[in-house]
């Protein structure tokens, strides 16, 4: 009776085309998020606009991505805010064990004088200068010395080949192969820091507290720059390092970011989404 997907990736377009060509109903879980630029998120943007013209049902994480489905035409009926289910799988995994290659890691590099700061940077708009922008700014933070900065790189060739070229050989930096949703998320509960242009990332740092820099120009997720959960800093290098250093040594602007509210959702999202079908 229903096909529901979620998110933005390409399947997430197919997905909603096949369902309207086939006739069956098709609702879109984390509906209505926005950068109003298709070119940023690419080529997540134009992948959730499709989903989100062609759906039955629009399952929208937060008030402000309801507001941009109203924008753009879609009846208020057709639009259930449910939360993000995100924070869902978060809330189901976080109290796992934590993995035996994780604690080893952590326990190696976490210490009373050096702070672990987690990056993840893969996005197709920061290839080229960008990728290499912010591997600068990696190596000056390193160079810290009371910082251990652990990067799980993506396989992308444009992503590893720059990564590796520019922070292979740079002390206090570990890079990793990309990591399963488990072992992640509990380097993010570790982190004192989350340096990313994952747009995931972006709503699962604020439920640990984790201050998290935005390494992208623009987000569609900008409920949590607004409750101060997030902040964008662009690619630049001297503004990732700027950033991160006024967060890592004022004690007072840490602790205010680390302290605002997540909304992306309670734990729930599921749970709505279901009991909104069944009410049908």
């Amino acid at each position: 009776d229903w096909v529901l997907a979620q998110g933005d990736t390409t399947t997430v377009a197919i997905t909603a085309l096949v369902s309207y060509f086939r006739k069956v109903r098709f609702g879109h879980v984390e509906a209505g998020l926005r950068t109003h630029d298709k070119w940023q998120p690419f080529p997540e943007e134009i992948n959730r606009r499709v989903a989100s013209v062609t759906a039955d049902l629009h399952f929208a994480p937060t008030a402000w991505a309801r507001d941009n489905l109203l924008n753009e035409g879609i009846d208020d009926r057709l639009i259930k805010v449910t939360g993000n289910t995100v924070i869902d799988a978060l809330h189901f995994v976080k109290g796992q064990p934590q993995p035996a290659e994780i604690k080893e890691l952590v326990e190696k590099l976490k210490t009373d004088e050096k702070r672990l700061v987690l990056v993840t940077a893969h996005r197709r708009e920061n290839f080229g200068q960008p990728i290499k922008n912010i591997c600068m700014a990696l190596k000056e933070l390193a160079s810290r010395g009371d910082l251990e900065l652990v990067y799980p790189v993506h396989l992308n060739p444009n992503v590893q080949e720059p990564v590796h070229k520019l922070l292979g050989n740079v002390r206090h930096v570990t890079l990793l192969p990309p990591m399963d949703y488990l072992p992640l998320v509990h380097l993010m509960k570790a982190a004192a820091l989350i340096l990313t242009d994952s747009g995931g990332i972006q709503e699962e740092a604020p439920a640990f507290g984790i201050p998290t820099l935005v390494l992208r120009d623009v987000t569609e997720r900008p409920e949590g720059v607004e409750a101060g959960t997030l902040r964008l800093v662009g690619t630049e290098a001297g503004s990732i390092v700027e950033a991160a250093t006024r967060l890592l040594d004022r004690e007072s602007e840490y602790a205010k970011m680390a302290r605002a509210a997540n909304p992306y959702g309670d734990g729930h999202a599921a749970e709505r989404i279901v009991d909104h079908l069944f009410s049908l």
